[in-house]
């Protein structure tokens, strides 16, 4: 570990065009890395969060919920790949019901929220160069998504993968592209200021943004929540969920001990030690859906004070270069997570949120509870559940794992899930036209398996 590591990267980054003050930021988590710093949060450190404010309580006018949208801009993370899903580009342009891809649905809810309101909401991608080109011509078709003065799209920034050994930038020959990496969606707030995009938004008159995953169809943008932000002069907001145990994954917020401050704390910033008290949903019962708002001002005058560097919480991610292959050279990744900003700005809020809000699609589990009938979109193209019931439990194989397995599978589209509570899938079954799941339903065996048209599962199918 020497200065000739940190030297050797930065000048790659430089080659490279990337902003100075994404560079500084490399720099700083380089020098924690160095120094020995893991990012990691201990239980004993932290105590749960209690009762937040919820959502649902909020009392705004509608007056005051079209004026502090008129001010608020939409960021959707769009640097995914989806290559855990067999995706070769963006996730995004991924089908995901009715004919539509993500990315539709979002253009859609967004000139739909226009109409309603009568004012111009900006969409802005932060899109990685392996997403940007599909993306946009996704987009493409919706000639009035643009607001004037403002892109579509800003790119993520880029950092050299480090050798895990010497902190020296790795070597890659055989594929120079996973010599980089992204560093977390921690980025966004250097990336928004190094585009211009932030003091545009500045110029513009708007004072709020809201940012959450392209593939999370559920965040649409509220505007009841930039009119509280108004209201109470709140400078960042996190969206929190009740946690189930189908959540024990994901992220929470705590509250740290040492100054009473909100942290996040995601599961690589947990110890081994302490990850069943992490995964634990009635400890930790509210989880972090990674819808964010932030004031625009605010986050304007901290990057400013601080020449881009918010000193987000590091997350060391180790891997190896090519995270197909074991056997190539381990490294790692300096990341930060964008919701860890709510231990930067004083007075932050955590607000409790329905289930509605937080719709992601991280696997083809979650693929097909959306492509089913358990959801519609609406008039203005929000997700929304045709059935009170709780979600079903859906576990699938690996049979259904990569996308193009997954849709050879169904053939004819989603079963019917709505009288469903759980579908385990452990054999290569291909489901027929009009199948309907109902109760608990397990489909097992060693050898293929169809599942006939208009077939009605209720219990065990099992072919051996």
């Amino acid at each position: 570990m020497s200065d000739a590591g940190l030297a050797a990267a930065v000048e790659r980054m430089r080659d490279r065009d990337i902003d100075e003050r994404a560079i500084r930021v490399f720099e700083h988590y380089y020098r924690e890395l160095e120094a020995g710093s893991t990012g990691l949060i201990p239980e004993s450190s932290i105590d749960p969060i209690g009762d937040v404010q919820a959502l649902d309580d909020l009392d705004v006018t509608e007056q005051e919920r079209a004026e502090a949208l008129g001010r608020t801009a939409v960021v959707k993370l769009n640097g995914g790949l989806g290559t855990s899903m067999g995706l070769s580009g963006p996730k995004s342009v991924l089908e995901v019901r009715d004919g539509l891809s993500f990315l539709d649905v979002i253009a859609r809810q967004v000139l739909a929220l226009r109409k309603h309101y009568d004012v111009q909401v900006p969409l802005l991608l932060m899109d990685s160069f392996r997403t940007r080109d599909a993306s946009l011509r996704v987009l493409d078709a919706y000639p009035d998504l643009a607001v004037d003065g403002l892109p579509l799209d800003f790119l993520q920034n880029a950092e050299p993968k480090l050798l895990a050994d010497d902190l020296t930038p790795v070597d890659w020959p055989a594929n120079p592209d996973l010599e980089w990496c992204p560093p977390g969606h921690g980025d966004v707030y250097v990336a928004l200021l190094a585009s211009g995009i932030l003091k545009t938004l500045q110029d513009k008159g708007f004072r709020y943004v809201f940012l959450s995953n392209s593939d999370n169809l559920g965040a649409t943008c509220d505007p009841t929540i930039p009119a509280w932000m108004a209201r109470e002069d709140i400078p960042y907001v996190a969206e929190v969920c009740h946690r189930t145990a189908n959540d024990r994954k994901g992220g929470h917020l705590a509250i740290r001990k040492s100054d009473g401050q909100l942290v996040l704390r995601d599961s690589a910033m947990t110890p081994e030690e302490d990850q069943h008290f992490f995964q634990d949903e009635h400890r930790h019962r509210l989880f972090h859906a990674n819808n964010l708002w932030v004031d625009i001002e605010v986050l304007a005058t901290a990057l400013e004070q601080r020449d881009g560097v918010l000193g987000l919480p590091i997350i060391v991610n180790r891997k190896t270069v090519d995270p197909s292959r074991k056997d190539t050279p381990k490294v790692i990744q300096v990341e930060s997570a964008m919701g860890a900003a709510i231990e930067v700005f004083e007075g932050s809020r955590a607000l409790q949120v329905p289930r509605s809000r937080f719709r992601p699609v991280k696997t083809t589990n979650e693929l097909l509870l959306l492509r089913s009938d358990l959801f519609a979109l609406d008039d203005e193209s929000r997700v929304v559940a045709r059935s009170d019931r709780p979600d079903p439990r859906v576990d699938l194989d690996d049979h259904y794992k990569l996308i193009d397995d997954f849709d050879s599978r169904f053939p004819s589209g989603a079963p019917s899930l709505v009288d469903c509570t759980s579908l385990t899938v452990h054999a290569d079954a291909t489901f027929g036209a009009g199948v309907r799941c109902v109760g608990d339903v397990v489909v097992e065996g060693d050898e293929p398996i169809r599942v006939e048209d208009g077939a009605t599962l209720d219990g065990k199918l099992s072919v051996s």
